[in-house]
């Protein structure tokens, strides 16, 4: 007979499937979604933008950036609740494909000179599509992978999803070094589209690999009680508002890698530093590199030691290399740009990035899992999305709070990392809980009887 409960895979390999798939799909979906970062360091200020004062045109560059974040939790809402409602899989393959025609549709837009305001009115709303598409991308994985793997393993295996992520920014930062390099007439003109118009691959390959997986025995368990909940939104808010709470506090993390991947390199690139746009993208390559090696390794410590620590690696360690990391892009020395940018993205900030997937998940019953993921991390997210524009707001004249340059970035950055780190410290360690009880209440100890 075969055990199809919800902690015991349908076979052998479906959790190295749902992990593959997972990491396929998010290479190929973040490649999308990070090309638009580079983009909008790089390029948009001066095609879709003003150039008459080129400091408005970056903040309204960088802004672009982080409309899709605000996207993200109103899409987090209702594909969380499709998600919940009718299951992962579809969610999966729907997210792919969404990402994939709005990207290429970027890459065909006309500019500011060619159409006016216009141009960037629908600059905005693709990128509110991506931002649609990211918000149910990794929820979706997630709990596909999450729901797939043996208990004792769910850390190793839910990690793939942020491997993948990793990887799309490799990719994506990796095609746009020979754009970067281009004559700047090719350049603004045709040469930007490029890495665009390759998403058509990306909806295509994704659809085929995703409609072949499996939906989780967890997911199938719930629809064959017929405990599948008609709201699920509903029910999360009821029975799980703390967790949801806490998911989006930890979320703030995420802000390291938005000043890293974007900010950081626009204002490394600036004429005020004065670094070269290819060395700076080899940086981040370098960085994300090394994370793919460093986020199985801590997602298999965590199996072993608990979620919570691993975590708080990440949480406290960033901020503090972030400051190293600034600090050594105005020394303008190239190498310990280079060595300092592996440390902080690469190894310290991976603790964090490759856990979370597991770590939040197991917050949540199978009932509301997508959805609680979805609509707790993209709020966060947000946040972190919109720290870029708020970064470029600090280094003006005017400041933030008394704070100026690049050392008020990296306070600001501490002071979400540190909210993360407390959500994190305060809340259950589950790395040991099986599957079908997560989500439930902790059991409380019998209190000794009194003689």
């Amino acid at each position: 007979m075969t055990d199809s409960s919800p902690d015991t895979p349908l076979s052998r390999g479906t959790p190295r499937k749902a992990a593959v798939a997972a990491w396929i799909g998010s290479a190929l979906e973040y490649y999308d979604f990070f090309i638009y970062g580079s983009a909008a360091a790089l390029i948009f200020s001066r095609v879709f933008f003003d150039d008459s004062d080129p400091a408005t045109a970056t903040l309204q560059s960088l802004a672009s950036f982080g409309v899709a974040y605000a996207a993200r939790p109103v899409g987090a809402f209702i594909l969380g609740h499709v998600g919940d409602r009718f299951g992962r899989k579809k969610i999966m393959v729907f997210t792919l494909v969404l990402m994939g025609v709005s990207t290429f549709l970027i890459g065909c837009l006309p500019t500011r000179d060619q159409i006016g305001n216009l141009a960037p009115a629908l600059l905005v709303l693709l990128r509110i599509l991506q931002g649609l598409s990211a918000a149910g991308e990794q929820a979706s994985a997630n709990s596909m992978t999450l729901e797939h793997s043996p208990s004792d393993r769910r850390g190793y295996f839910t990690s793939f999803t942020l491997n993948g992520t990793q990887f799309g920014q490799i990719l994506a930062t990796f095609v746009f070094i020979p754009v970067a390099a281009l004559p700047e007439e090719q350049l603004l003109s045709w040469g930007w589209r490029v890495p665009f118009w390759l998403s058509v691959a990306v909806a295509v390959v994704g659809w085929i690999i995703r409609r072949r997986l499996e939906e989780t025995p967890a997911f199938e368990a719930e629809l064959a009680q017929g405990t599948v909940p008609r709201m699920p939104l509903a029910v999360l808010f009821r029975d799980h508002w703390r967790s949801v709470v806490r998911v989006v506090c930890a979320a703030l993390i995420a802000t390291v890698s938005t000043i890293f991947t974007v900010w950081a390199l626009n204002y490394a690139t600036s004429d005020e530093i004065g670094l070269d746009n290819a060395t700076m993208l080899w940086v981040s390559i370098a960085a994300n590199a090394v994370a793919l090696v460093a986020i199985p390794l801590w997602a298999r410590l965590s199996d072993r030691i608990g979620r919570k620590p691993v975590f708080l690696v990440g949480a406290i360690g960033s901020p503090i290399m972030i400051f190293a990391y600034l600090a050594a892009i105005n020394s303008r020395n190239y190498a310990l740009v280079f060595v300092v940018g592996i440390l902080t993205l690469g190894v310290v900030y991976s603790a964090s990035n490759g856990i979370w997937p597991a770590l939040y998940g197991e917050m949540f019953s199978t009932k509301v899992r997508l959805s609680g993921m979805a609509i707790g991390t993209q709020i966060g997210f947000a946040v972190a999305g919109f720290a870029v524009a708020s970064a470029a707001g600090i280094v003006s004249p005017e400041g933030w709070l008394g704070l100026r340059g690049w050392v008020g970035v990296g306070v600001f950055t501490a002071v979400l990392c540190a909210i993360s780190a407390v959500a994190v410290a305060t809340a259950r360690e589950t790395y040991r809980v099986p599957t079908e009880e997560l989500g439930l209440p902790a059991p409380r100890e019998q209190a000794p009887a009194r003689g």
